[in-house]
């Protein structure tokens, strides 16, 4: 007796058919599916051989299973090619998974951005103060334009920033946000972003009235795509989603002469967060019918869309990093956060030479125990793994053995224009650490005058592009262990470099 299983009525070949469209988002899957003619065929062949030999559904998963091996197997041989991907498996799955996520309704997003700063206590408002050379808002854009399913992002910005605003997208080339005059206040300027979707106006003309609409500060950099898309989701089921966080601290009432009232249970309450989404309808609805009380003092979007539309809002508890910058000390905390975020992976440059690729590998074997290292010939070849490293924009520090005295190798100064043309520093600063060699026992170093204005001539230049250009110097002996040692404090040094990421140490020369 034959034990079954019945899906919905779907046949087994159907069944097969939407497994092999799974595997097919396989890369290695696409030379294979080339021979689909050849293999459909076969797949006739061995049903006539086995129709009398095994039922249907026994003989359409043993087709699976062999399409399946075919792509593991191609898998595997692409693993030991150089144009293999750069990411680790683990990491490759989340992206793909990412990749692969698809809406089937249209979203923009909102960023009010119009606050002058005041308690950040500087002339600058916060949302365009820098953290690491870059305006903060410019990251928060950047973190958005990176979900692809966000089809429109508009900032809303006062009228003393407007030109500002423009030149931050131009310069970082924030390719779908668009600039909206913002008013007096938060709400105010939050439906001015609204409008910017219905109102038709030349300047505005490629914006479409989206289906859901997110909501979220500009000076909320760190927010990620989890939760946008839960709250996206949960909008276009319900109407309205916000992110909530637990309360860490107690809320109390005071009576008028400031004593305490009473108190609230805090395990009841949450903090209301940042993303919010609504469906575009219901948010304009509500905005539509505000009072100027409530443009004057409300601050909770999810607020009105209960008192104007009836929607009670989906809460979805956020990650902790949805925090807002207010004060002048979460600069230092944003900035420390993106330092920390850059600081995971280097990837190690050498040439063909036999020493520097020994020493390559030493410190590749030191760095691993900080952080992910990769290690790659160099190669101007458009093809090679070396290119794409740098073009993939997941490397934000690199290091090159040079051993050519002081003076830059050509190689290094090929990376450098690399870095430049691919716009890799115009989003972050980038390290490069050029490690000298320098065996004891057969050399010693020598420094002239001229090698030191030339170093710090470069560091300057290359200072100006947002490349930082730190110098080791590193001394060894055939010894061993005295090798090792060397390139461990070696290896210390330049995690050091690459997580402060300080100007100040650019145009000298650490010696080991």
């Amino acid at each position: 007796m034959y034990v079954g299983v019945c899906l919905d009525g779907i046949s087994c070949k159907s069944l097969t058919c939407a497994c092999l469209s799974n595997i097919a988002r396989y890369p290695a899957a696409e030379s294979i599916f080339k021979e689909a003619p050849k293999l459909c065929f076969f797949e006739d062949r061995l049903q006539n051989l086995f129709r009398v030999l095994v039922p249907e559904p026994v003989f359409y998963i043993f087709f699976v299973c062999m399409w399946t091996c075919f792509i593991l197997m191609a898998e595997a041989a692409s693993d030991s090619e150089p144009n293999r991907p750069l990411i680790c498996n683990h990491c490759q799955q989340m992206e793909q998974a990412i990749a692969n996520r698809r809406l089937d309704f249209s979203v923009a997003a909102v960023l009010p951005a119009g606050g002058s700063g005041e308690r950040m206590g500087t002339a600058t408002p916060k949302q365009f103060c820098q953290v690491l050379q870059r305006p903060l808002i410019s990251i928060t854009l950047e973190t958005f334009e990176r979900v692809h399913w966000i089809n429109d992002i508009v900032v809303v910005v006062s009228k003393q920033n407007f030109e500002l605003m423009n030149l931050i997208i131009k310069r970082y080339g924030h390719s779908r946000t668009t600039v909206v005059e913002g008013a007096l206040t938060r709400h105010q300027s939050i439906f001015n972003g609204l409008k910017a979707f219905v109102e038709n106006q030349p300047c505005r003309a490629w914006l479409q009235k989206p289906e859901v609409v997110i909501i979220h500060d500009a000076v909320r950099p760190f927010i990620e795509e989890d939760i946008l898309f839960h709250v996206a989701t949960a909008a276009k089921e319900c109407g309205a989603a916000g992110a909530i966080r637990p309360l860490v601290s107690t809320v109390v009432a005071t009576n008028p002469e400031s004593y305490l009232d009473h108190s609230l249970e805090r395990a009841k309450y949450r903090a209301s967060e940042m993303p919010q989404a609504f469906t575009f309808d219901v948010i304009y609805r509500a905005y539509q019918q505000c009072t100027d009380y409530d443009f004057e003092y409300g601050t909770e979007c999810l607020h009105l869309a209960l008192k104007y539309c009836g929607i009670s809002a989906r809460l979805i508890d956020g990650p902790p990093d949805l925090w807002k910058v207010t004060y002048k000390r979460d600069l230092y905390a944003a900035e420390s956060i993106i330092k920390e975020s850059l600081s995971k992976r280097v990837c190690i440059f050498t040439g063909i030479q036999e020493e520097p690729v020994q020493l390559s590998h030493l410190l590749q074997e030191a760095l691993q125990k900080l952080m992910e290292v990769d290690v790659l010939n160099w190669s101007e070849n458009k093809e090679s793994r070396c290119i794409q490293t740098i073009s993939s924009g997941q490397y934000y520090n690199f290091v090159c053995i040079n051993v050519n005295n002081f003076e830059l190798s050509q190689e290094i100064v090929k990376l450098l224009e690399l870095i430049e043309n691919r716009k890799l520093s115009a989003l972050y600063p980038v390290v490069l650490t050029v490690v000298h060699p320098n065996n004891l026992e057969t050399s010693s170093p020598c420094v002239q005058m001229e090698d030191f204005i030339s170093i710090k001539e470069q560091a300057k230049d290359a200072n100006r592009k947002n490349i930082l250009i730190f110098r080791l110097l590193l001394n060894y002996t055939q010894e061993l262990d005295k090798v090792e040692e060397s390139v461990k404090e070696a290896a210390s040094i330049i995690d050091s470099l690459i997580k402060q990421r300080s100007p100040a140490l650019i145009g000298q020369i650490l010696v080991v």
